[in-house]
C-alpha cells in the first residue's frame, strides 16, 4: 500500500536517507517534513516538492512564471495565506487553484474551501515563490498590518546592538508594541534581503511611501493601505532605535542604529527630515557582513590596476578619487589603503563619517561641532607619526592647504573631491585658493569613477546592434562581429535584468607636461586633452568596454556617463 507521508516519499524516491529522515522529522513544524530537510540543507525544495507532486498526482508550478489572478488574491482571506502559506492563483467557474509547501496539510485545504464556498485545486510550489508572490501582491509588512502575529515563536530577525533609552510616555509605550516593532523589523530585513542600500519612507498626502535603492536605483515596494495607520508608530519607532528624540518634529535628526540581522552585523545611518505631510526617513545601510575590499575585484582593467598599485605605493604626494556621492569612493579608498596596509607603515584616517572599521588601520571620526574637523584632525595627525594618511574630504582650503603640506613632508595622502572628471580636480583645489605650484608639485594621480549595474548572468541576452541605434562615440572597431548584451529579467534578479555593480574608472597620471599645465592655471579641457594623448582612458570608454565584454548594458552607458569631446 503507498503511504502519504512526506517523509516516507523523500525517503522512497532517494532524497533522504534514514539519518536523514530523522533529523529532519526533528526538525519539522506542523508536520511538514519537506520544509524541514530544506531548512537543514539536506534537500533542493523544488527537487522535494516535484517528487511528493508526482506521487500525490499533484501539478507542481514554478510561481517565476505563473499567471497570477489579482483580483482572485484581493477576495482571497489574508489569514490563510499567512497561517497556512496559501497562496491563490485563479479561479475556473466553482474552483480555485491553491499553491501550497505543505500539499498533506488537509485541514488548511478544508478551510479555505469552507471560507471561499469553492472547490479548491491543490499545486504545489516553493515556500520562497509563494512568499515572494504575497509581498508583491499584499504589500511589505502586510502579515504584521493584519495582526496575524504568529503563532510561530521565532527568534526575533533583528537584534538591536545597543540598549534602548525609552521614555515611558505613551507614544515610547506605543512604538514598543509587538506589532511595531515586527513591522519595523520586516521592513529592514525585507531591504537587507533585496540588497538595498538605502530605505526611503516618505511621507506623502496619500500616505506612507516605502521605497528601496537597489543598485543605485530606487523601487518601489508594494505595502498594504492599512499601514498608513501605523505611520506615526512607525516613524517613532525608528526614531527609538537611532537614539532621537520622539518628541521632535520639526527639525531635521540624524542617528545611527547597530544591529545583527541573519547573524552579520549592520550599521544603519538614519537621516530624518520634516516634510509637509510628516516626517519622511532615509536609512543608508551598511552592511558589514557583506563587505568585501578587494581592489582587483572593484572592476579596474589590468592596466588601470597596475598603474593605479604604482601609484598608491609611492613614498609621498596626494592621490585624489573622484565622482559624485555613491560612487563607490570610499570603497576604493579602503581597498587601497587594506592593498598597502603593512605592519612597516602607519596609516590613519579622519573621515565623516567612519564607514567600516578596518583592521590595524587607525581611525578618526570627525567631530565639526567640537571643532573636530577634517583640517584640525589633520593637523594632529601629522604628530602622530603616520606614513600613509586618509583624508575623508577636501572640502575647503584649509584641509587642501594641510593636506598638501602632510604630502610635501614626505606622506602619501589618499582623499576624494567631488568633480566630474579626474582633470577637473586642478582646477577644483586652484578655485579653493590653493597655490596653483603647490597643486602641480604634490598631485600624483586622480581616479575618477562610477557604478554601473551587471547585466544578470542568468537571463542576460544577446542582441546583434544596428549603428542608428548607438552613440557615435561607440568603439565599432572593438566589438568585431561580436554581439552585445541587455537586460531581461529573471527570478535570480527580481526581474530588473541586473545584480550587484562594478566600478568604471578614469586614472590620470601626473607627468610633467600636466603639472606644467595645471601649474599655468589653464583648462579643464586643456589637461584633459594632455592626459588623453598620454594613455588615459576615459569613463565613458572604460564603460564601452565593459559593455562590449556583456558585463553591463549599453542603456546603463547612456545612464551613468556623457560622451567625450574630445579633439
Amino acid at each position: 500500500m503507498v503511504t502519504f507521508d512526506l517523509g516516507e516519499i523523500l525517503l522512497r524516491r532517494g532524497l533522504l536517507d534514514e539519518q536523514q529522515l530523522e533529523v529532519a522529522r526533528s526538525k519539522a513544524v506542523d508536520g511538514n517534513i519537506v520544509a524541514a530537510a530544506v531548512r537543514a540543507g539536506l534537500v533542493e525544495e523544488e527537487t522535494a516538492l516535484r517528487a511528493v507532486g508526482e506521487e500525490l498526482g499533484m501539478e507542481f508550478v514554478d510561481l517565476r512564471n505563473a499567471d497570477v489572478d489579482e483580483a482572485v488574491v484581493k477576495a482571497f482571506p489574508q489569514k490563510l495565506i499567512y497561517r497556512h502559506n496559501l497562496f491563490p492563483l485563479r479561479r475556473d467557474n466553482g474552483s480555485l487553484t491553491v499553491a501550497t509547501n505543505n500539499p498533506l496539510d488537509v485541514y488548511a485545504l478544508d478551510e479555505a474551501s469552507a471560507t471561499t464556498g469553492l472547490s479548491i485545486v491543490p499545486v504545489v510550489a516553493e515556500q520562497s515563490e509563494i512568499a515572494r508572490l504575497t509581498k508583491k501582491y499584499l504589500g511589505v509588512g502586510s502579515e504584521t498590518v493584519e495582526g496575524l502575529l504568529a503563532a510561530r515563536e521565532e527568534e526575533e530577525d533583528v537584534q538591536l546592538l545597543e540598549d534602548l533609552d525609552i521614555d515611558n510616555a505613551e507614544l515610547g509605550e506605543m512604538v514598543q508594541e509587538a506589532s511595531v516593532i515586527r513591522l519595523v523589523n520586516e521592513i529592514l530585513v525585507e531591504a537587507i534581503d533585496s540588497r538595498a542600500s538605502d530605505v526611503h519612507i516618505e511621507s506623502q498626502a496619500s500616505g506612507i511611501v516605502i521605497r528601496y535603492r537597489i543598485d543605485g536605483i530606487l523601487h518601489d515596494q508594494p505595502v498594504p493601505p492599512e499601514i498608513n495607520r501605523f505611520q506615526a508608530a512607525i516613524v517613532s519607532r525608528i526614531k527609538i532605535m537611532a537614539r532621537l528624540n520622539i518628541a521632535e518634529k520639526r527639525l531635521p535628526q540624524d542617528g545611527r542604529i547597530k544591529m545583527k540581522v541573519h547573524g552579520r552585523e549592520i550599521d544603519v545611518r538614519l537621516s530624518v527630515i520634516p516634510m509637509i505631510h510628516g516626517e519622511s526617513l532615509v536609512m543608508r545601510i551598511l552592511d558589514k557582513g557583506a563587505m568585501k575590499f578587494d581592489l582587483r575585484g572593484l572592476g579596474m582593467d589590468e592596466k588601470t590596476y597596475q598603474q593605479y598599485s604604482e601609484l598608491i605605493r609611492l613614498p609621498h604626494g596626494i592621490i585624489l578619487v573622484t565622482g559624485p556621492t555613491g560612487s563607490g569612493k570610499t570603497t576604493t579608498l579602503y581597498s587601497s589603503l587594506l592593498e598597502i596596509r603593512s605592519p612597516e607603515n602607519k596609516i590613519i584616517t579622519t573621515e565623516d563619517p567612519v564607514e567600516y572599521q578596518l583592521e590595524g588601520i587607525n581611525q578618526i571620526q570627525v567631530h565639526t561641532k567640537i571643532g573636530l574637523t577634517f583640517a584640525a584632525s589633520l593637523r594632529s595627525i601629522l604628530r602622530h607619526d603616520p606614513d600613509v594618511v586618509l583624508v575623508g574630504e577636501i572640502r575647503d582650503q584649509e584641509t587642501a592647504e594641510n593636506a598638501i603640506q602632510a604630502s610635501l613632508t614626505g606622506h602619501l595622502v589618499f582623499s576624494t573631491l567631488h568633480t566630474n572628471d579626474a582633470a577637473g580636480a586642478f582646477t577644483r583645489i586652484v578655485d579653493m585658493g590653493v597655490e596653483p605650484f603647490l597643486v602641480a608639485s604634490t598631485v600624483e594621480g586622480i581616479m575618477a569613477q562610477r557604478l554601473v549595474r551587471k547585466l544578470c548572468a542568468q537571463c542576460k541576452e544577446p542582441f546583434t546592434p544596428h549603428r542608428e541605434d548607438l552613440p557615435n562615440d561607440f568603439p565599432w572597431e572593438k566589438l568585431g562581429d561580436r554581439q552585445l548584451y541587455r537586460a531581461k529579467g529573471c527570478r535570480a534578479c527580481r526581474n530588473a535584468g541586473y545584480t550587484g555593480r562594478l566600478g568604471i574608472y578614469e586614472l590620470l597620471v601626473t607627468n610633467e607636461e600636466i603639472k606644467e599645465l595645471a601649474h599655468d592655471r589653464v583648462s579643464t579641457w586643456q589637461i584633459k586633452q594632455a592626459a588623453l594623448k598620454a594613455g588615459m582612458r576615459t569613463l565613458r570608454m572604460d564603460a564601452w568596454d565593459k559593455s562590449i565584454a556583456g558585463i553591463t548594458s549599453v542603456e546603463e552607458v547612456l545612464r551613468v556617463t556623457k560622451g567625450d569631446r574630445i579633439g
